[in-house]
């Protein structure tokens, strides 16, 4: 088999909520085709454009913001560096104007109650996220790209080849926690420092340095601002935020007005287990709370479990004393191989192996990063990862009215918290106690996922998005 090549600035992106897969994969495919047009010199020549939705993109895309993502990136925003403040305002204009600038640069008729089209109904075989770009040029010529978004916002265009970033020879290249293994125990070496000399194929460490630090420091911000931010979530479910209020009661109502001073404020408040029990809850509510508010997360490995890995993080940094870059740095990297072992073998995308996918791998990820700077073995660390997605097998995909809010976000506190568990069971045992490898797992968990329905997966048509009545507003 082949080995597929992903590094960890793959697995962690930085984009907007509410949804790797539904919105930032989407937003992604919208600028991949921009780009397209602009290398054929065609981008001028369009006169209408048409995009139509399949699969789970067209049944839950609106509560995700699919719509919303692919005109923010037709549009040439990107969901790095937009000002996530202002997408409401831009959507709105192209809604009420009916025109969309291409790129920034060339306007066109484009009515988004016409043109994004939801094809409920149809869905394409490669993959249940699937979108595709028509176009008419002004010579009459018609035009189409279909795009698939396979999870924690990676893309393929159809029939596309592999590219030379994919193809980048690695030194100690893996595809399973075999291969894994086999390196650490050859060279003697950490996992995370495995994964640092693959990074290097890529780029020079002091790159892969900043740019992971540059994660770290999105995860931090945003973890602040959705424990200091208060009110309704969008959507019509009537979500009201939490974190913010737990965070006040924690701190006993006292304030600080930057995320340093927090932090000491919440390290001074001692050791019980039932405080940092809340804490852990507080940090990942926060995070999904600003997803589900179209606010700046980080992939981890999707959108939708963006709040597992910083919560275990922030669990480390504040109560275990690891505020240290060198020790992120190896809890991240050994995270995202996790992460990405997981991919080759099974899926992280909800739309092909439900909520186990995502929550089940994030836990899988923290669990591992946690066992290692906690000083775990590298088969202690792979035991953590095992012994969480373990206990998240089979877990549905079922989000009410198609919005990442109900269960998702406690479903994170969660998965944070078993992350947290496994890593101390996998602490205090010997790794030969094991009977299941984390191999084994994986493709458990991907048996689990072909046999699931496809009810579970990110489509609300089981589960609690049938059996709990809503009525939310038309979009």
């Amino acid at each position: 088999m082949p080995h597929e090549s992903i590094s960890v600035f793959d697995i962690f992106k930085i984009g907007v909520g509410p949804s790797s897969s539904h919105t930032l994969g989407p937003w992604r495919a919208a600028q991949l085709f921009l780009q397209s047009l602009e290398q054929k010199h065609q981008l001028h020549q369009v006169q209408s454009l048409q995009v139509l939705l399949y699969g789970s993109l067209a049944k839950t895309g609106r509560g995700h913001g699919t719509d919303v993502a692919v005109l923010m990136g037709l549009s040439g925003e990107d969901p790095v560096t937009c000002e996530v403040e202002l997408l409401d305002e831009k959507v709105q204009h192209i809604r009420d104007t009916k025109k969309l600038l291409l790129h920034g640069q060339y306007e066109i008729h484009f009515d988004p109650a016409t043109d994004i089209e939801f094809l409920f109904t149809e869905s394409l075989p490669y993959h249940p996220n699937a979108l595709t770009f028509t176009i008419t040029l002004h010579n009459g010529e018609q035009l189409a790209a279909t795009y698939y978004s396979v999870g924690g916002g990676f893309v393929k265009q159809e029939n596309e080849q592999a590219t030379a970033a994919a193809a980048v020879q690695l030194p100690f290249p893996i595809n399973t926690a075999d291969d894994l293994l086999h390196w650490c125990r050859k060279t003697g070496l950490s996992i995370s420092e495995v994964v640092m000399e693959n990074e290097n194929s890529w780029r020079n460490e002091e790159a892969t340095r900043k740019g992971i630090l540059q994660i770290w420091q999105v995860m931090k911000e945003c973890m602040y601002r959705g424990c200091h931010s208060v009110g309704m979530l969008p959507g019509g479910l009537q979500v009201k935020r939490r974190a913010a209020e737990l965070n006040k009661k924690l701190l006993q109502g006292r304030s600080y007005n930057d995320y340093d001073s927090w932090i000491v404020a919440i390290r001074a408040g001692g050791n019980d287990f039932k405080y940092i029990l809340d804490w852990v809850s507080c940090f990942a509510l926060a995070i999904n709370e600003e997803n589900a508010s179209f606010g700046r997360v980080v992939t981890a490995p999707t959108n939708g479990a963006a709040g597992v890995i910083p919560a275990v993080l922030h669990y480390f940094v504040v109560f275990c004393d690891g505020y240290k870059d060198d020790r992120i740095m190896q809890f991240m990297l050994t995270a995202s191989e996790i992460g990405s072992i997981f991919k080759k073998g099974a899926t992280i995308s909800a739309a092909m192996g439900g909520c186990q996918a995502e929550i089940g791998v994030s836990s899988a990820m923290a669990a591992a990063g946690l066992t290692e700077v906690l000083g775990g073995s590298q088969r202690q660390t792979m035991m953590a990862a095992e012994i969480a997605m373990e206990h998240h097998l089979g877990l549905t995909c079922d989000p009410i009215g198609g919005l990442v809010q109900i269960p998702c976000i406690e479903r994170n506190t969660m998965g944070a918290i078993k992350a947290i568990t496994a890593s101390q069971l996998a602490l205090q045992s010997t790794p030969d106690f094991a009977k299941v490898s984390l191999d084994a797992v994986i493709r458990t968990m991907w048996d689990t996922a072909i046999d699931m329905s496809h009810k579970y997966k990110e489509t609300a048509e089981g589960g609690l998005a049938v059996h709990i009545p809503l009525s939310l507003p038309e979009c």
